[in-house]
């Protein structure tokens, strides 16, 4: 089965096509070919290689998502890069939606009525419903009535205990669909799956903590397979201090801003989301690799804000992180992934600095290991928990989630 995954962003876009034969491989397999698209300053850059190791790179001037698409989905099937004979070829395409809301949380068949209540729930997450609603339609125009799947972020997290997913105001709220529903689901559950597997042990035995940690970051407590709790909540904006995101906020900051400033409902999502976190405290970037870069060759002002920045994201990781030791009552395994996870040795070495008291040591030359060769234990060897570094897989496991619908349609037409 050919399946083309689209992971559509708020300014970029992920693809890539697996070959999956008749059973599921038990490590996720290489891409047939994949391309990412990032809109910087408005213009579009192009990234885009195949299995024999074809590249291009390419900027062009591109006026919206549905031209950045097509020219990207051409590089498929025509060009240097062509890995497939033509749109036909595709069997099935898999997006990744960020917010399922109240009613979807296994993957499902696209159809109208599912994409009305994307619709529904964009407001949740608007950079990022919409873009993928748009992928959707795209699709169809170009590859025409092929199976599409929608596999929602918020799914893994749908069976927490009311306890952790009800927000403390009236009841009434979660009865209109106010909860905390959580993200980063579809890594957060490939990497429990995988930390298991590390391990050599049964998922269901495990107690895991699982830091998503790139521009958007969350944690995951995980027992016996199941997220029973996680930082992120009614929207991607909760949570840990991100790259431009703020995290949690006393909610009396924004009454006050809106009191005293006159600060309206764009102007305060956008300062939120677009203008604070990493950014907002260093005013040098949201990219942890350059705010590092400045705590070590900025001026002395440069240098100060930029610490300062690091000493936040360090200080709210570890407290989230002790949090979820908690509410698991103990620790097996701690697990990083994505952007800054995966790459940041300071990052793990801050976060694992205080938690000695759990259990948890580090093996300082496998933590500086750059590039990590795959997925890894950095722990000490004689240390109680495991420390692991796992590579996202978001694209294989949306990949995984198509195969498996439509091999039960089929089985069951």
């Amino acid at each position: 089965m050919r399946v083309l995954v689209l992971n559509s962003g708020s300014s970029s876009q992920k693809s890539c096509v697996y070959e999956i034969g008749d059973a599921l491989p038990e490590n996720p397999p290489a891409c047939v070919w994949e391309g990412k698209v990032e809109w910087v300053e408005g213009r579009v850059h192009y990234s885009i290689k195949n299995s024999r190791g074809d590249t291009v790179k390419d900027v062009a001037a591109v006026t919206s998502r549905g031209e950045a698409i097509r020219r990207l989905l051409d590089t498929l099937w025509g060009g240097k890069t062509k890995a497939i004979s033509g749109p036909a070829a595709i069997e099935v395409v898999g997006h990744r939606v960020v917010h399922g809301g109240p009613r979807y949380f296994e993957p499902t068949m696209v159809t109208p009525e599912v994409k009305s209540e994307i619709e529904k729930v964009s407001a949740f997450a608007p950079l990022h419903n919409r873009a993928e609603l748009e992928g959707m339609e795209i699709v169809a125009k170009v590859l025409g009535p092929v199976p599409q799947v929608a596999v929602f972020d918020t799914g893994f997290h749908h069976r927490m205990p009311l306890a952790a997913a009800t927000y403390p105001g009236p009841y009434e709220w979660f009865e209109q669909g106010i909860r905390r529903y959580g993200f980063h689901g579809i890594n957060h559950q490939y990497c429990a799956e995988r930390a298991a597997q590390m391990l050599g042990k049964n998922l269901n035995s495990l107690r895991l903590i699982t830091c998503h940690l790139g521009n958007g970051c969350s944690l995951a407590a995980i027992r016996e397979g199941r997220s029973v709790d996680t930082t992120m909540g009614f929207t991607p904006l909760e949570g840990l201090m991100m790259g431009t995101r703020s995290g949690s906020v006393d909610p009396g900051v924004l009454t006050y801003l809106m009191r005293q400033r006159h600060f309206f409902d764009e102007k305060l999502d956008d300062v939120l989301n677009n203008k604070s976190g990493l950014l907002g405290i260093s005013g040098i970037s949201g990219d942890m690799r350059e705010v590092l870069a400045a705590t070590r060759n900025g001026d002395e002002p440069v240098k100060a804000r930029a610490q300062l920045a690091f000493d936040m994201y360090v200080h709210r990781l570890r407290s989230g992180i002790g949090g979820m030791i908690a509410v698991l009552g103990g620790i097996d395994a701690l697990v990083f992934t994505a952007g800054v996870g995966e790459n940041s040795q300071e990052v793990r070495a801050a976060a694992c600095e205080n938690l000695g008291f759990a259990g948890v040591t580090l093996d300082r030359a496998k933590n500086a290991q750059s590039p990590m060769k795959g997925d890894t234990d950095i722990s000490n060897a004689d240390a109680a928990v495991r420390v692991l570094v796992i590579h996202a897989q978001e694209d294989w496991m949306i990949a995984r989630a198509c195969w498996s619908l439509l091999r039960k349609q089929s089985a069951t037409a």
